[in-house]
């Protein structure tokens, strides 16, 4: 086996970052932004590993030719690189240095979501360069991931059928432009929506899976537990590399209301995106929690047990804000005007519409690179980071209100988020906030913990039953 470029480096000057949905939308601006900041931020010797996920092999070459036309673009054209480097930049010696793979991955399938952990956990990943690419970026065959430093959980499906009219009518005139279109109920979707998550087995009746529910959280869910080996850290690692962060993309929208653990698949509701982003919040922010610490220390313990003591991987939570994508089903004309409508809020004082998938991917990417201390300076596991934009465009994070979580946990009077010190303009709290929500309650708080470990329990249960029965599958082949 030819060793990997990223062999003779520094651990601490390389980053792993795999992105679930990479092929297009956020997922692959999420990429780029990466690819982007990474080279503007770190040493001029770092190397970055990028693994975008797709659905077949022909997105993910698709993918890989796409990014390095975007790397090597970048590397030609961004002047801080240029003044980094001197009189005698190469931008070669830059796109030498990022690496771009993919495994395919089909969150529906969990016999796939198998598949595609054990390629990264016990096997190689290939990205041969073609006569084209071969002067700009390594050719790589059959390379081993020594470890992965961020996952961005960032795949997912809509469920929407199109525009509710009468509703968009409705939205608009009672609660305004900008609330109307950060906090939509226009959406139409239909409920029933299901899936066999194990598609090939014939040989018995398996139960039906909620299939939103199961590509936007339990696909991300058993793929993250059978990824823990490669995100979690050991006594023999350097203590420069910190624990890997699981990063969960959630939604601005989702509420309170939509979350029932008597649909917890969200079967039968029509909003089962909104209810799936909700579970999403509930798990990420309380993961930490002292009475969900028994079913997170069980989901982040990896499937090969070691003697030896590790450090688990974090759990982070972030939103791109409002962006147009192609997951939402409108037709061009309607696709054209619906983007002039997110301008004009952003025009109007909304800090939530970066519109586009670039500036949506701010926060995601911030998550990935920050330092850990950082990180940990500003509690970064208890809040919902937002990727927020100002009039002009210009990209920021901002934390955001969970409905009985508040920005980070702690209650907070009127009075209080009124006088915030530190953060000023867009960045304060307050602005951009549901018109008509309520102030965190010691009682709503402890509403919320209590959700988060039903939710948890929850999520364990099934993950024992799914993964007893795909063991019986693998076990038959």
């Amino acid at each position: 086996m030819v060793p990997a470029p990223w062999d003779s480096v520094p651990p601490e000057d390389t980053l792993f970052a795999l992105v679930t949905g990479a092929n297009s939308g956020i997922g692959f601006a999420i990429c780029q932004r990466l690819i982007d900041e990474y080279l503007t931020t770190r040493s001029l010797t770092s190397h970055l590993v990028v693994i975008p996920t797709t659905r077949s092999v022909k997105k993910s070459q698709e993918t890989i030719d796409a990014l390095r036309r975007h790397a090597r673009q970048f590397a030609t054209t961004d002047d801080i690189l240029r003044s980094r480097a001197g009189p005698n930049y190469d931008p070669r010696s830059v796109t030498k240095r990022i690496h771009i793979l993919s495994v395919q991955l089909d969150l529906c399938n969990l016999a796939d979501v198998h598949r595609a952990a054990e390629q990264l956990v016990n096997g190689t990943v290939s990205s041969p360069a073609n006569d084209h690419d071969a002067l700009y970026f390594t050719s790589l065959a059959d390379v081993r991931i020594p470890r992965l430093d961020s996952v961005i959980f960032n795949a997912g499906m809509g469920g929407w059928t199109g525009l509710d009219w009468p509703k968009v009518f409705h939205n608009i005139l009672t609660k305004g432009l900008v609330q109307a279109t950060t906090w939509p109920t226009f959406k139409a979707a239909t409920a029933g929506h299901v899936v066999n998550p194990l598609p090939d087995v014939k040989e018995e009746k398996l139960p039906e899976m909620g299939q939103v529910f199961c590509a936007n959280v339990f696909g991300h869910y058993l793929f993250a537990h059978k990824l823990v080996s490669l995100l979690s850290r050991s006594e023999s690692d350097p203590e420069t590399i910190p624990p890997g962060r699981i990063i969960w993309e959630s939604s601005i929208e989702p509420g309170w209301k939509n979350l029932e653990l008597s649909d917890f698949q969200a079967i039968k509701t029509n909003a089962a995106y909104e209810s799936t982003k909700r579970l999403t919040d509930v798990l990420c922010l309380t993961a930490t929690l002292p009475s969900a610490r028994p079913f997170v220390n069980s989901y982040l313990q990896p499937a090969t047990k070691s003697t030896s003591h590790t450090t688990p991987p974090r759990i982070y939570l972030v939103h791109p804000g409002i962006v147009q994508t192609t997951l939402f089903p409108l037709n061009a004309f309607m696709f054209f005007w619906y983007r002039v409508v997110l301008y004009i809020a952003r025009w109007l004082g909304s800090p939530w519409h970066p519109i586009t998938g670039y500036n949506g991917a701010v926060a995601p990417v911030w998550l990935a690179l920050q330092e850990q201390e950082a990180l940990d300076a500003v509690k970064a596991e208890h809040v919902k980071w937002g990727s927020s934009t100002d009039w002009w465009g210009e990209c920021r994070v901002k934390k955001t209100e969970v409905e009985g979580w508040g920005w980070d946990g702690t209650v907070e009077t009127r009075k209080e988020l009124k006088n915030e010190k530190g953060d000023r303009g867009a960045a304060r709290k307050i602005v951009g906030r549901k018109s008509g929500a309520t102030d965190l309650t010691e009682e709503k708080r402890e509403q919320f913990e209590m959700l988060g470990v039903d939710c948890w329990k929850e999520m364990e249960k099934l993950r024992g039953e799914w993964e007893g029965r795909l063991g019986r599958v693998l076990g038959r082949k």
